[in-house]
C-alpha cells in the first residue's frame, strides 16, 4: 500500500504511521510501501528480535548526543543522493525519515 495522500492511506495504517512518526504531519509526504520490507521506515535488517536498531542506539547515547547522530544521518542521505545511480530518491525518504525523528526528538523532549 502506498501513501500518496490521507485518503490513499487506510486508517489504522495511517495511525501506526502517526504512532511511530508522530513528527509527520502530513501523511501525503510518507511515499513507502509498507508492505513486505520497508526499506526507509523500518527495514528488516534492522531488527533484531523486538528491538529495533534505532531504538538500541537511542538508548546507549545522551539526548543530544542522539539528536546529533540524527542531524548527521539526515546530512549523510542529503549529500550523497546525487551519487545514487538507483533509486536516489531512496536516499531523500532516508533523510526526510531521520528529520522527522529529529523533529520528534526535538518538540517532545526526546
Amino acid at each position: 500500500m502506498s501513501y500518496l495522500g490521507i485518503n490513499s492511506a487506510a486508517p489504522e495504517e495511517w495511525d501506526r504511521l502517526k504512532k511511530a512518526h508522530p513528527a509527520i504531519e502530513n501523511p501525503s509526504i510518507v511515499l513507502e510501501n509498507t508492505t513486505k520490507d520497508d526499506l526507509v521506515n523500518s527495514p528488516k535488517h534492522y531488527g533484531f528480535g523486538k528491538v529495533e536498531c534505532i531504538e538500541a542506539i537511542s538508548e546507549s547515547m545522551t539526548k543530544e548526543a542522539f539528536k546529533g547522530y540524527l542531524k548527521g544521518n539526515c546530512l549523510k542521505y542529503l549529500w550523497r543522493y546525487e551519487r545514487k545511480e538507483k533509486e536516489p530518491a531512496q536516499d531523500l525518504k532516508k533523510a526526510q525519515w531521520y528529520l522527522a525523528k529529529l523533529i520528534e526528538e526535538v518538540t517532545t523532549g526526546g
